[in-house]
């Protein structure tokens, strides 16, 4: 399959966050516009036949820090590749703006998602208890340049 992958909106992430199955609806077009507003921020699509099917966004969390905040990947379109391409377009783009690192935040009950962060080179870097293992967060970071 072939994917076409571009800057998009909120109106495009939000047509693929509704037939995600994992997520219940909590991703609106209000909460999105808040979270990035005021915020160097990145929305990344993948497309197949001009319709959306996979999302990657990320603000900026300071002058040298990125957080990779919400993504997902309709499920008749995975094992595709498609997350990982959109997680490197993501690195790259903010390697090239300057940041140092990216963070991000993942939970128990996606053990893909955890799989593919470790694979890729994040590493475990704190833990956030919601009271409950499948809620609680935990955090990873990837640095983009060097550390000395």
């Amino acid at each position: 399959m072939d994917y076409d992958f571009h800057i998009g909106t909120i109106a495009d992430v939000l047509k693929v966050d509704s037939q995600i199955p994992e997520f219940d609806g909590r991703n609106t077009a209000e909460k999105m516009m808040d979270k990035l507003a005021a915020k160097n921020a990145l929305i990344l699509i993948a497309s197949y036949n001009k319709q959306p099917v996979a999302y990657k966004i990320g603000y900026e969390l300071s002058h040298t820090e990125f957080y990779s905040w919400l993504g997902g990947v309709l499920p008749e379109h995975r094992k595709q590749g498609i997350a990982t391409q959109l997680r490197k377009k993501q690195e790259v783009w903010a390697a090239d703006k300057g940041y140092e690192s990216l963070s991000v935040k993942s939970m128990n009950r996606f053990p893909a998602m955890l799989q593919m962060l470790i694979s890729s080179g994040y590493q475990i870097s704190g833990y956030q208890d919601k009271g409950c293992i499948s809620s609680s967060k935990i955090c990873f970071i990837k640095y983009l340049i060097l550390q000395e």
